[in-house]
Protein backbone atom coordinates (compact mmCIF):
# COMPACT_ATOMS: atom_id res chain seq x y z
CA UNK A 1 0.00 0.00 0.00
CA UNK A 2 1.25 3.48 -0.87
CA UNK A 3 1.56 5.96 2.01
CA UNK A 4 2.01 9.64 1.18
CA UNK A 5 4.48 11.50 3.35
CA UNK A 6 2.80 14.02 5.72
CA UNK A 7 5.65 16.49 5.16
CA UNK A 8 4.84 16.70 1.46
CA UNK A 9 1.08 17.05 2.06
CA UNK A 10 1.70 19.99 4.40
CA UNK A 11 4.09 21.40 1.80
CA UNK A 12 1.17 21.45 -0.65
CA UNK A 13 -0.75 23.57 1.88
CA UNK A 14 2.24 25.89 2.33
CA UNK A 15 2.41 26.36 -1.45
CA UNK A 16 -1.34 27.18 -1.50
CA UNK A 17 -0.81 29.66 1.35
CA UNK A 18 2.02 31.29 -0.58
CA UNK A 19 -0.19 31.56 -3.67
CA UNK A 20 -2.85 33.34 -1.59
CA UNK A 21 -0.18 35.65 -0.14
CA UNK A 22 1.05 36.57 -3.63
CA UNK A 23 -2.51 37.15 -4.88
CA UNK A 24 -3.31 39.41 -1.94
CA UNK A 25 -0.01 41.27 -2.37
CA UNK A 26 -0.68 41.85 -6.06
CA UNK A 27 -4.23 43.00 -5.34
CA UNK A 28 -3.00 45.50 -2.73
CA UNK A 29 -0.49 46.89 -5.22
CA UNK A 30 -3.17 47.22 -7.92
CA UNK A 31 -5.43 49.05 -5.42
CA UNK A 32 -2.63 51.52 -4.65
CA UNK A 33 -2.13 50.34 -1.05
CA UNK A 34 1.64 50.26 -1.28
CA UNK A 35 2.32 50.41 2.49
CA UNK A 36 0.10 47.41 3.19
CA UNK A 37 1.65 45.56 0.25
CA UNK A 38 5.17 46.30 1.52
CA UNK A 39 4.21 45.14 5.00
CA UNK A 40 2.83 41.92 3.55
CA UNK A 41 5.95 41.28 1.50
CA UNK A 42 7.97 40.55 4.65
CA UNK A 43 5.41 38.15 6.12
CA UNK A 44 6.37 34.95 4.33
CA UNK A 45 8.41 33.36 7.13
CA UNK A 46 5.84 34.23 9.77
CA UNK A 47 3.20 32.46 7.70
CA UNK A 48 5.35 29.41 6.99
CA UNK A 49 6.62 28.67 10.48
CA UNK A 50 4.88 26.61 13.14
CA UNK A 51 3.12 28.85 15.68
CA UNK A 52 5.28 27.49 18.50
CA UNK A 53 8.46 28.48 16.61
CA UNK A 54 7.52 32.09 15.90
CA UNK A 55 9.61 34.98 17.16
CA UNK A 56 7.91 37.94 18.86
CA UNK A 57 8.30 40.01 15.70
CA UNK A 58 6.67 37.26 13.62
CA UNK A 59 3.80 36.98 16.11
CA UNK A 60 3.21 40.73 15.70
CA UNK A 61 3.26 40.30 11.93
CA UNK A 62 0.61 37.55 12.18
CA UNK A 63 -1.60 39.70 14.40
CA UNK A 64 -1.33 42.52 11.82
CA UNK A 65 -2.37 40.09 9.11
CA UNK A 66 -5.29 38.91 11.24
CA UNK A 67 -6.52 42.51 11.62
CA UNK A 68 -5.85 43.77 8.10
CA UNK A 69 -6.13 40.78 5.82
CA UNK A 70 -8.76 38.14 6.55
CA UNK A 71 -8.32 35.97 3.41
CA UNK A 72 -4.59 35.55 4.06
CA UNK A 73 -5.14 34.82 7.74
CA UNK A 74 -7.84 32.26 6.81
CA UNK A 75 -5.30 30.60 4.48
CA UNK A 76 -2.77 30.52 7.34
CA UNK A 77 -5.32 28.88 9.66
CA UNK A 78 -6.16 26.29 7.01
CA UNK A 79 -2.47 25.42 6.61
CA UNK A 80 -2.14 25.03 10.37
CA UNK A 81 -5.27 22.90 10.54
CA UNK A 82 -3.84 20.51 7.95
CA UNK A 83 -0.53 20.38 9.82
CA UNK A 84 -2.44 19.52 13.00
CA UNK A 85 -4.28 16.66 11.25
CA UNK A 86 -0.99 14.76 11.00
CA UNK A 87 -0.42 14.93 14.76
CA UNK A 88 -3.39 12.55 15.17
CA UNK A 89 -3.67 8.97 14.04
CA UNK A 90 -6.25 6.42 13.00
CA UNK A 91 -9.90 7.12 12.42
CA UNK A 92 -9.86 10.42 14.28
CA UNK A 93 -7.17 11.77 11.95
CA UNK A 94 -9.20 10.69 8.92
CA UNK A 95 -12.26 12.52 10.28
CA UNK A 96 -10.12 15.63 10.86
CA UNK A 97 -8.78 15.39 7.31
CA UNK A 98 -12.34 15.24 5.97
CA UNK A 99 -13.15 18.34 8.02
CA UNK A 100 -10.14 20.10 6.55
CA UNK A 101 -11.15 19.20 3.00
CA UNK A 102 -14.68 20.52 3.62
CA UNK A 103 -13.39 23.79 5.10
CA UNK A 104 -10.84 24.28 2.32
CA UNK A 105 -13.53 23.69 -0.30
CA UNK A 106 -15.82 26.30 1.31
CA UNK A 107 -13.01 28.80 1.97
CA UNK A 108 -13.44 30.67 -1.29
CA UNK A 109 -9.65 30.64 -1.75
CA UNK A 110 -8.84 29.15 -5.16
CA UNK A 111 -5.46 27.61 -4.16
CA UNK A 112 -7.07 25.86 -1.18
CA UNK A 113 -10.01 24.64 -3.25
CA UNK A 114 -7.44 23.14 -5.63
CA UNK A 115 -5.58 21.66 -2.63
CA UNK A 116 -8.78 20.05 -1.35
CA UNK A 117 -9.30 18.47 -4.76
CA UNK A 118 -5.70 17.24 -4.79
CA UNK A 119 -6.11 15.71 -1.34
CA UNK A 120 -9.33 13.98 -2.44
CA UNK A 121 -7.51 12.48 -5.44
CA UNK A 122 -4.76 11.12 -3.15
CA UNK A 123 -7.11 10.13 -0.32
CA UNK A 124 -6.10 6.46 -0.20
CA UNK A 125 -2.38 7.18 0.24
CA UNK A 126 -3.00 9.94 2.79
CA UNK A 127 -5.37 7.74 4.81
CA UNK A 128 -2.76 4.98 4.78
CA UNK A 129 -0.19 7.41 6.18
CA UNK A 130 -2.65 8.54 8.87
CA UNK A 131 -3.55 5.00 9.89
CA UNK A 132 -0.02 3.56 9.82
CA UNK A 133 1.89 6.69 10.86
CA UNK A 134 4.50 6.22 8.15
CA UNK A 135 6.81 8.87 6.73
CA UNK A 136 9.70 9.15 4.26
CA UNK A 137 11.83 11.07 6.76
CA UNK A 138 14.33 8.26 7.44
CA UNK A 139 14.77 7.38 3.77
CA UNK A 140 15.30 11.03 2.83
CA UNK A 141 17.80 11.43 5.67
CA UNK A 142 19.76 8.40 4.44
CA UNK A 143 19.69 9.76 0.86
CA UNK A 144 21.13 13.09 2.01
CA UNK A 145 23.90 11.32 3.92
CA UNK A 146 24.69 9.17 0.88
CA UNK A 147 24.92 12.28 -1.33
CA UNK A 148 27.38 13.81 1.13
CA UNK A 149 29.47 10.62 1.16
CA UNK A 150 29.44 10.55 -2.64
CA UNK A 151 30.89 14.07 -2.69
CA UNK A 152 33.53 13.05 -0.15
CA UNK A 153 34.46 10.03 -2.25
CA UNK A 154 34.82 12.02 -5.48
CA UNK A 155 38.54 11.34 -5.91
CA UNK A 156 38.40 7.61 -5.15
CA UNK A 157 39.45 5.28 -7.97
CA UNK A 158 36.73 2.69 -7.40
CA UNK A 159 33.36 2.25 -5.74
CA UNK A 160 34.70 0.00 -2.97
CA UNK A 161 35.79 2.87 -0.66
CA UNK A 162 32.43 4.63 -1.15
CA UNK A 163 30.55 1.45 -0.31
CA UNK A 164 32.74 0.98 2.76
CA UNK A 165 32.10 4.57 3.86
CA UNK A 166 28.35 4.11 3.39
CA UNK A 167 28.35 0.88 5.39
CA UNK A 168 30.42 2.47 8.12
CA UNK A 169 28.28 5.60 8.31
CA UNK A 170 24.80 4.18 7.68
CA UNK A 171 25.11 0.45 8.28
CA UNK A 172 24.83 0.56 12.04
CA UNK A 173 27.92 -1.59 12.43
CA UNK A 174 30.78 -0.62 14.66
CA UNK A 175 33.68 -2.69 13.40
CA UNK A 176 36.77 -2.88 15.55
CA UNK A 177 39.56 -0.75 14.18
CA UNK A 178 43.02 -2.27 13.68
CA UNK A 179 45.17 -1.96 16.78
CA UNK A 180 42.17 -1.18 19.03
CA UNK A 181 39.93 -3.34 21.09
Amino acid sequence: MLCLDPFHIVKWATEALDAVRRDVWNQLRRDGKKEQAQSLKRSRWALWKKPESLTDKQRCKLSEIEKDNQPLFRAYLLKEQLRKVFTYSGGYARVQLQGFVAMATRSGLAPFIKLASRIRSHQVGINAALVHGLSNARVESANNKLRLLTRLAFGFHSLAPLISLALLKLGGLCRPLPGRR
